[in-house]
């Protein structure tokens, strides 16, 4: 599966009427040159890569480097191919805000229309649905997801795009998803990551990684062959200790001598369960509740059960860490700079390739159009500063 996130500064206002009306006729061109040249099911998957999507973007004449691209680009593409569809093989459903929660129900209703299977249907709604929750509690990175579009081709290729708001450093991070070799919705599920800045909150919390894999394993354990009164007990540990925890702390439980981590100093100044009060939350204890009763065999299914977010995933994660020593992952997933493409190639270069092949497609794909001239002219030369702005790097695989 081929994903990735990128970062930018946050948006404020609309976007002048002159300028979508621009981007959704412009936007209409380029995408039936580029099916026509290469299929829906390929644009799905070139919509998945945010490099491309940030070309395409900037082609539409949208800043390159602001929140609003995400949510403007997929809107103007969606008003771009109404009444269309079918005939150009692509369908989109969400979108910003209110719009987002009736993904589902937009995937049901083309689905009904084009008689899809109900498989397919189901497929569908299902990965929408875990692209937002993984993003949202299984990233815990401080950006609230307020943006989820969910791309699909009658074949069955599928593409995410959502994006993240964090309110206090005023900047958002867009996901991207793909069904392209599509095998685990869990581990490691951002791969060519782009991002600025990166996150260096200690609260971050990244449960995708494979640093993660014995305390997702574990979490599962403890629902699975636990029991709820064991886990709340082990919660309380930490909800009357978690000041404590900077440090090894022993205590006595009953009478049983319990160790708790040792927080290594190399590895974080200060540990999440710090600042975790667990608030004595009933609704939480009813998830946690609901969820041992239920006892998941994957951790996929513990993640997919109604109810099951953020709050629940961190409680059971703290516990397997601090309780039990299976520690988490609190590294942001985020590889490399976006606005800076990583020049210094640390840790490794811009893909110069991968751009070179992504402004060539686009290039073609507007020489093709039966815009104006001056129309393509612009447009060439917008992708043409972008090329240019981007460091030299050695050769890389697409």
């Amino acid at each position: 599966m081929r994903r990735g996130i990128a970062t930018f500064t946050l948006d404020w206002g609309k976007c002048p009427p002159w300028l979508f009306k621009r981007m959704v006729k412009l936007g209409r061109e380029i995408m039936q040159v580029l099916i026509a040249d290469y299929g829906p099911d390929e644009f799905i998957k070139r919509i998945s890569d945010p490099v491309w999507f940030q070309s395409l973007g900037t082609v539409l004449a949208f800043d390159w480097n602001a929140s609003g691209l995400t949510t403007i680009l997929t809107a103007a593409l969606k008003e771009a191919i109404r009444g269309r569809e079918r005939e150009m093989g692509i369908f989109i459903c969400g979108g910003k805000g209110k719009t987002s929660l009736k993904t589902p129900d937009q995937i049901q209703n083309w689905g009904a229309w084009l008689s899809l299977p109900d498989s397919h249907v189901k497929n569908f709604v299902y990965n929408s649905k875990m692209s937002a929750k993984v993003d949202t509690a299984l990233i815990q990175d401080g950006f609230d997801i307020y943006h989820h579009t969910f791309f699909f081709s009658g074949k069955g290729a599928w593409a995410v795009v959502q994006q993240g708001m964090n309110k206090k450093q005023k900047i958002a991070r867009r996901y991207h998803w793909s069904s392209d070799n599509a095998s685990d919705l869990i581990v490691e599920p951002h791969s060519g990551i782009i991002s600025d800045p990166f996150q260096k909150s200690a609260r971050t919390l990244n449960m995708t990684s494979k640093d993660s894999d014995g305390n997702r394993n574990l979490s599962v354990e403890i629902v699975t062959r636990g029991n709820y009164y064991n886990l709340i007990k082990d919660i309380q540990i930490l909800r009357k200790h978690s000041s404590e925890l900077s440090r090894m702390v022993s205590m006595k439980v009953d009478d049983d001598q319990l160790t708790l981590l040792e927080l290594a100093p190399r590895e974080f100044k200060a540990h999440p369960v710090m600042f975790e009060n667990f608030g004595g939350s009933k609704y939480l204890e009813k998830i946690l509740w609901k969820v041992c009763d239920r006892r998941p065999e994957k951790y996929e299914s513990l993640l997919a059960m109604k109810g099951v977010g953020p709050k629940t995933i961190r409680a059971l994660s703290l516990v397997s860490e601090v309780i039990y020593g299976a520690p988490a992952s609190y590294t942001d997933p985020a590889r490399y700079s976006f606005a800076h493409g990583g020049k210094d190639a640390t840790p490794y270069p811009v893909n110069r390739r991968r751009y070179d092949y992504t402004i060539s497609m686009l290039k073609k794909a507007v020489e093709k159009t039966h815009l104006s001239y001056t129309d393509k002219k612009k447009a060439i030369n917008r992708l043409t500063r972008t090329m240019k702005s981007t460091p030299p790097s050695p050769q890389l695989p697409l």
